[in-house]
């Protein structure tokens, strides 16, 4: 790969993992609000979503990068879905955590969820790998779609 598409990629992946990381910023600490829920049976200990998240973004972006990159006339519309969902993604945590409206974040997380689908069809007609790097986001969002749920349900 030529040095000028290594920084591209770089700049996928770091702008995605920062996009996560901001999300955290202004989500909080709520660390205290979460460990009062009412969580639902498999809740995961906390320390795992930080360390999901950073593999989850890294992989996000590499799948970003590879569309971008494509000589598709649908990348474009591809990217957009893309930002969307992200920005979406971005939302889930400072709604969740910062204004505690878990019945909205609800709304959020499968919106998301919905989102990641038509992400993951367009990214698949262009690069199919890109659509496959997504698989463990779209897990994590069913899980932490089930885990939102039970949350709403329980608290």
């Amino acid at each position: 790969m030529k040095k000028g598409k290594i920084t591209e990629l770089l700049i996928f992946i770091v702008g995605t993992e920062l996009v996560g990381a901001l999300s955290g910023i202004l989500a909080g600490n709520s660390f205290s609000f979460y460990e009062e829920l009412i969580k639902p049976p498999l809740s995961p200990p906390g320390w795992l979503f930080p360390v999901m998240w950073a593999i989850l973004y890294a992989l996000m972006g590499i799948s970003a990068f590879m569309i971008y990159t494509s000589d598709s006339k649908e990348r474009c519309k591809a990217l957009i879905i893309y930002g969307i969902q992200l920005f979406l993604n971005f939302m889930w945590s400072i709604v969740f955590f910062r204004f505690k409206m878990i019945g909205l974040s609800v709304a959020v997380i499968l919106t998301l969820l919905a989102l990641i689908l038509v992400m993951m069809i367009k990214f698949y007609r262009i690069r199919s790998v890109s659509a496959y790097l997504n698989i463990p986001y779209l897990m994590w969002i069913i899980f932490a779609s089930y885990l939102n749920i039970g949350i709403l349900l329980l608290n």
